[in-house]
């Protein structure tokens, strides 16, 4: 994919380190989203420089305010900022899987499912802590069970639909609302050959008609914000195939019992939540038919 339209713009902040994790949580969640959030300890200091970088202006003195602290915006040059940070990213291993990028080749151990996401403009390369907790939760789901009709929603760079294709060898869909985001997954199930059984579609919700033909899903994971989450809940618990199951994730732990009340009155049972730093993935099932 070419990256003719890179991130212009990053805000900095300096903070103590035990402020990170907050701050670092609320630019995340601040429009305009950011493609990355970068954090830069000093070794020898009580001091985290954290910086994000965006596609489009970021409103600095609203960052400010949410930060309670001096949130810098600066104009970059033309370069592909996203790429060159994540190519200095150690490789991630969440349950079964050993997610790396091309810098890392030749490093993938044995007894591992490798999967090899690129650097590119979209979200999603398993150092997020949502994306490793949901790939945590497929690898657990799958001593348990198998399924046959998986759904991304929100796919990022594919990386949990090529997960759930290696793990049941079964078709699964793939979509975003970021066009971009729809050519990366395609180009990385390529790259992981994976092709034949990720297919992508850009998409707002689950009302597109590609994705409406699948359902029911056996299994829908959605690594969105809290927000989307329970706006889409109608949609979601309606194409989840009884005794399905769903993976929400993007939330933080706050937000848990929020997100839970717009899935419980659907009838969805929480079966599993896990937990990482101040962010969290919920893992409900629809129940059987009687």
């Amino acid at each position: 994919m070419s990256t003719t339209t890179p991130p212009l713009w990053k805000t900095t902040v300096l903070l103590a380190k035990d402020q990170a994790p907050d701050v670092c949580a609320l630019i995340e969640l601040t429009p305009p989203l950011p493609q990355a959030v970068l954090t830069f300890e000093e070794p020898f200091k009580d001091q985290v420089t954290v910086e994000a970088l965006y596609t489009q202006m970021p409103d600095g003195e609203l960052l400010s305010k949410l930060a309670g602290r001096d949130v810098h915006v600066a104009l970059l040059p033309d370069t592909d900022w996203i790429k060159l940070s994540q190519e200095g990213l150690p490789p991630v291993r969440a349950g079964r899987f050993f997610v790396y990028g091309a810098h890392d080749k030749g490093k993938v151990p044995d007894g591992v499912i490798p999967i090899r996401i690129e650097a590119g403009l979209a979200f999603g390369t398993g150092h997020h802590e949502t994306t490793a907790l949901c790939l945590s939760a497929l690898s657990d789901l799958a001593k348990r069970r198998s399924f046959s009709n998986a759904l991304d929603l929100g796919c990022g760079t594919g990386l949990l639909a090529i997960g759930a294709a290696k793990l049941w060898k079964k078709r699964v869909i793939a979509s975003d609302i970021d066009h971009v985001a729809v050519e990366v997954t395609r180009e990385n199930a390529v790259a992981n050959r994976e092709a034949p059984l990720v297919h992508a579609f850009t998409a707002d919700g689950l009302v597109h008609p590609a994705l409406a033909a699948q359902a029911p899903y056996d299994l829908i994971v959605a690594n969105i914000l809290a927000g989307p989450l329970t706006h889409l809940a109608p949609q979601i618990a309606g194409a989840l195939d009884r005794g399905g199951v769903t993976i929400l994730s993007g939330l933080l732990q706050w937000q848990e019992n929020l997100v839970l009340s717009f899935y419980r009155p659907f009838g969805l049972i929480l079966r599993n939540i896990r937990r990482d730093g101040p962010w969290s993935a919920l893992v409900l099932q629809k129940p059987p038919s009687p």
